[in-house]
């Protein structure tokens, strides 16, 4: 009994070493390696088989026996073969029956058994899956050899990017500064691959001219890439150069130029003046204007280039205007006429001139109409006042002192100068005409009141005394001497 389980023990021991799985691309070699592990004592292998599984389906692909030798069966004859030579051996070592598949095909992806037969341990197998990868053809073209842009701005196709017979399928991206979009098809194979079409559309134009356009293909764990210039033809782009707005009578030299942006090239330039004909002073070269000579007044107008190319015609325009002087007068080159430089000196004397004649006229105003406007009084007390400035409180004296010029303390810098008496009716002597100021001043008194009710705001008023002067009709004298008005009031 003892004998019995160990001889179990020995035959559970018995094993086939496989890969798991293996990977190949089309084409290439690759090894499926399956090894025998014996026991002890070891058993006798009867044979060694090698078999396709596809679909549920079993196919013989190589055998190896003891007695018969090796054979290899079609398709497989021509690609399939023993890695160890002692396989071969009259007397052979099956231990190790790894078998190498050369030139891998698509239709090689399937699992694959090794299945030993032994006497008295009976079969023993294992399973590798084969994985077949095929690398795709990549490849991006311009969908026409012409791109042009139309006037119609329509999109179109303008490259194309194929990934083909790919197994896994590849992902295609665009890299461009363009602002296309992209289209994407698939397609699956037969044989198990997947083709991947990518077209870029976008509106042809002058902007997308020699603009780069790179296909990106990954596939696994590869990039892939491949890039295209696009070249759009398309019509001229045209703007006349030269004309600076400051094209004066005199000036020499002046030009026009017609650029043109344009592919392919501008072949034909054609020079025309709006509602007339070119100036006589004009010369032609290529796509310039030159006007000989001073610039004068026929200059003026609407200057048209037509550019042309293989794609179309296009037009420039500029409006020409000429001024008598430059709009900078410190233009390089340019020196104003003696005659109008001394017309201009002598009209800026003038202006001079009579602004500093105004100004000093308004000073003059301002220093006399302030001094005659300062009062000196007190404003507490109504007190009536004669015209030549003597209240009655004091009575008039026969002969009072008469005073050359009139001066208050209080006053401030200006107020302190003297007060010059001149003129008969007291004021300062000045050209001033002041109307309602005379009518008080043929009056025999007023009251301070009276002159504040009538807006006067006179801080000094300065009488001049005559002791001569007779006394009005409405005074009437008293035995001491002074006099009073009839109309005096008192308060």
């Amino acid at each position: 009994g003892s004998s019995k389980t160990m001889t179990w023990l020995h035959l559970t021991a018995l094993m086939v070493q496989m890969d798991s799985s293996k990977s190949g691309f089309v084409g290439s070699q690759v090894e499926l390696r399956c090894i025998f592990i014996n026991s002890n004592p070891p058993v006798k292998i009867s044979q060694v088989t090698w078999q396709k599984v596809l679909n549920g389906t079993k196919q013989n692909v190589a055998i190896a026996n003891p007695a018969l030798g090796v054979s290899v069966l079609s398709p497989f004859k021509e690609r399939v073969s023993f890695k160890q030579a002692a396989v071969r051996h009259r007397t052979p070592s099956l231990e190790d029956t790894t078998i190498v598949f050369s030139s891998l095909q698509l239709s090689d992806d399937a699992a694959y058994i090794c299945e030993y037969t032994t006497f008295p341990a009976g079969n023993r197998e294992n399973t590798v899956n084969l994985t077949v990868f095929a690398r795709p053809m990549t490849r991006m073209t311009l969908t026409t050899p012409t791109i042009v842009a139309r006037a119609s701005k329509r999109k179109m196709t303008v490259a194309t990017c194929v990934s083909a017979n790919g197994k896994p399928q590849s992902v295609i991206k665009w890299e461009t500064r363009l602002k296309g979009e992209a289209t994407l098809q698939e397609t699956r194979n037969q044989n198990g691959t997947v083709t991947v079409r990518s077209n870029y559309v976008v509106v042809p134009s002058r902007e997308t001219h020699k603009q780069k356009l790179t296909c990106i293909v990954t596939y696994r764990s590869e990039r892939i890439t491949d890039s295209v210039v696009l070249n759009v033809q398309y019509e001229p782009e045209v703007k006349i150069e030269g004309f600076d707005k400051n094209w004066y009578l005199n000036r020499q030299n002046v030009q026009l130029t017609c650029r043109a942006d344009a592919n392919p090239p501008v072949t034909i330039y054609q020079w025309k003046l709006l509602n007339g004909s070119l100036p006589s002073n004009v010369e032609i070269k290529n796509n310039t204007l030159f006007f000989k000579g001073p610039v004068t007044y026929d200059l003026a107008g609407t200057y048209v280039c037509d550019a042309t190319n293989g794609i179309g015609t296009r037009t420039g325009i500029v409006d020409v205007n000429i001024t008598e002087f430059p709009n900078n007068l410190s233009t390089p080159g340019y020196e104003i006429p003696l005659e109008q430089h001394n017309a201009g000196v002598a009209i800026g004397v003038a202006v001079g001139g009579v602004a500093l004649l105004g100004v000093a006229a308004v000073l003059l105003f301002v220093f006399l109409r302030r001094r005659q406007r300062t009062f000196k009084g007190d404003y507490s007390t109504k007190k009536h006042v004669f015209g030549n400035g003597y209240s009655k409180a004091g009575g008039l004296p026969a002969h009072p002192p008469i005073p050359k010029n009139l001066q208050y303390p209080d006053d401030s810098d200006d107020e302190k100068k003297p007060t010059q008496i001149g003129g008969p009716g007291g004021f300062e002597a000045s050209e001033c005409n002041f109307d309602g100021e005379q009518e008080d001043l043929k009056r025999p008194y007023f009251t301070v009141d009276e002159a504040e009710s009538r807006d006067y705001d006179e801080r000094t008023l300065a009488f001049q005394y005559d002791p001569q002067a007779e006394i009005a009709d409405d005074m009437i004298s008293q035995t001491d001497g002074s006099v009073i008005s009839k109309k005096e009031w008192y308060v």
